[in-house]
């Protein structure tokens, strides 16, 4: 009976899956779920979670219309590009990493590229701010030097929310009827070890699922930020005769490259002519035999 009972609590819970869906939408059209003060539904959801609970397309309204309003989650990003002398571009970073932790900001990344021979020194922050401190860092940063380009993107998380809480909700039922289950007297060894093996299922879908929550909440509660440094390229007006004094400075490497050319023909033709060179003296001396041979011949004949 015991058993029975599992599977039925176990079936329940997937199939209140959608009904949780929907009662979470719902605390949220009634202003009951929290956390989602400063967000606001779109179109879509506005429409679908009417259509959900019978509400019409222009009323049913009033109070929850102001929730709808009210209920969005959306992740924005801003991604920007600050131009600055190549010598104070190490202490830009380092005051912006600073400048940081004086606020609600978290560093997520930080790379500084040092100038060589043939790179321009460069650097890299990413970051994730409050809106409500957004402004202050963005100020700040462009006082570090000009901004060539900033662009923002945003990218509504909405539904991937409510699923979440959705599944959060179910799931915590769920694994409250198992510990109830646990917890009554004259439960079996081999009924209390399948309550057990199914509650540290629950307890593990429960935690993955608050793990995911607290991703899309960093996600959707700050603002990511990516900020690009290069140094600043300054043009230099050509003279006459630069030209000129370039083709001086590239006359030792152009010429040491035709010597390692010269060298590398030489290095592969000369075992070609180990065997050419004495073929073509046998060559040359069997003609002239053979040419001495006929004359000798053609004497003879004439004497003759």
């Amino acid at each position: 009976m015991l058993r029975k009972s599992i599977l039925f609590f176990y079936v329940a819970a997937i199939l209140c899956a959608g009904c949780a869906h929907k009662a979470a939408m719902y605390q949220k059209a009634s202003g009951l779920s929290e956390g989602v003060s400063g967000h606001a539904y779109n179109a879509h959801d506005v429409s679908l979670l009417r259509a959900s609970f019978g509400m019409g397309a222009g009323g049913g309204g009033g109070d929850a219309d102001k929730v709808f309003a009210a209920a969005r989650f959306v992740a924005v990003r801003h991604k920007l590009e600050i131009v600055e002398p190549s010598s104070g571009l190490p202490k830009s970073i380092e005051a912006l990493v600073a400048f940081c932790g004086t606020i609600q900001c978290e560093v997520l990344s930080s790379s500084v590229t040092n100038e060589t021979a043939i790179l321009s020194p460069s650097g890299n922050i990413a970051a994730r701010v409050a809106p409500q401190d957004l402004n202050k860092f963005l100020d700040f940063v462009g006082k570090q030097g000009k901004i060539a380009q900033h662009s923002t993107e945003s990218e509504d998380r909405t539904a991937a929310v409510i699923d979440v809480e959705a599944k959060l909700k179910n799931q915590t039922e769920f694994r409250d009827s198992l510990r109830r289950m646990l917890a009554k007297p004259g439960v079996s060894v081999a009924d209390l070890l399948q309550i057990q093996e199914k509650l540290a299922e629950a307890q593990a879908e429960l935690d993955s699922e608050a793990t995911q929550r607290k991703i899309l909440a960093n996600e959707t509660e700050k603002v990511y930020v990516e900020i690009a440094f290069h140094a600043e390229q300054h043009m230099v007006s050509r003279g006459a005769f630069v030209s000129v004094g370039e083709a001086l400075r590239d006359f030792g490497s152009v010429l040491g490259d035709s010597l390692a050319a010269l060298i590398t023909a030489v290095a592969a033709i000369l075992p070609w002519l180990i065997v050419i060179v004495p073929g073509l003296w046998f060559l040359f001396r069997a003609i002239r035999r053979f040419r001495e041979r006929r004359r000798a011949a053609k004497a003879v004949t004439q004497a003759t």
